[in-house]
């Protein structure tokens, strides 16, 4: 496939970017790390990446704003382009030895995510998806799973730490989807689980508690993989709203159903 110029851009970032994650998950003993909150880490090598991030970025496009997770809001000369940036999504993981972590970019442009990039760097898989232009993965065009029936499907999902309220509700969804699906699997990466519904190696997806950097890049992969993407209620997707779910259109629906009766136990 030819990549546009604004794509060029963001996997030219997001692979400088890696370039540093891969170094440091070889050194991970030698990492400096501070603790946000119960469950939530940040490490050098975030600050690290997404310093590279930024830094490439500003000199594509100069007058982008950004949305980071470690950096914060940053307003651009160009009020309606932002990036939205997780330089390391699944930083536990990473912490612990366990190679299932990526990069995530994603453009927002008046108020839509147009184009987003995830990178897996340990196993080398690129997740790329342009508003109009579909989805792909190391050049494959993606879709997502055919499967209608839920009984049959693998759905990621995202657990909250210990120390949020909505962790008795969780548990109940996650007794109920589990009870209707072939199985239920937590990987620890937000944007590697819509990038894996984008693929078709998850069948749907739901979580509570993300923020945008988290799946801005996951949004435009599942939309452009035919996928359909909702609030946790099945109502219209917001960046500003605290809940995500993603599946096939045949899917959709049922596991909406199937949390809704969960919520109402």
């Amino acid at each position: 496939m030819i990549r546009s110029p604004l794509m060029t851009v963001m996997v030219d970032a997001v692979m400088k970017a890696a370039k540093g994650l891969r170094r440091d998950f070889g050194e991970i003993e030698n990492l400096q790390v501070s603790r946000k909150g119960p469950g939530d880490f940040v490490s050098q090598a975030d600050l690290k990446a997404e310093a590279i991030l930024q830094d490439s970025l500003l000199k594509a496009r100069p007058d982008f704003g950004f949305v980071m997770e470690e950096g914060g809001i940053v307003e651009g000369k160009d009020a309606s382009h932002r990036w939205h940036i997780d330089p390391l999504d699944g930083t536990l993981n990473f912490l612990h030895g366990m190679p299932h972590f990526s990069v995530s970019l994603g453009l927002e442009r008046e108020g839509q995510i147009v184009a987003g990039v995830v990178y897996d760097p340990i196993k080398d898989e690129l997740f790329i998806a342009e508003k109009g232009k579909g989805a792909f993965l190391n050049n494959r065009r993606l879709r997502v799973s055919g499967r209608t029936d839920l009984m049959e499907c693998m759905i990621g999902t995202g657990i909250p730490s210990s120390a949020r309220r909505d962790l008795p509700t969780y548990m109940k969804e996650m007794a109920h989807v589990t009870a209707r699906t072939a199985g239920v699997r937590r990987l620890g990466s937000a944007a590697l689980d819509l990038s894996y519904v984008a693929a078709g190696r998850l069948d749907g997806f739901w979580e509570t508690g993300l923020s945008s950097w988290d799946i801005a890049a996951g949004i435009i992969l599942v939309r452009e993989a035919g996928g359909f993407v909702s609030d946790g209620t099945g109502g219209e997707y917001k960046m500003s709203g605290n809940s995500i779910l993603v599946a096939n259109t045949s899917v959709h629906g049922q596991l909406v159903q199937a949390l809704k009766e969960a919520r109402a136990s």
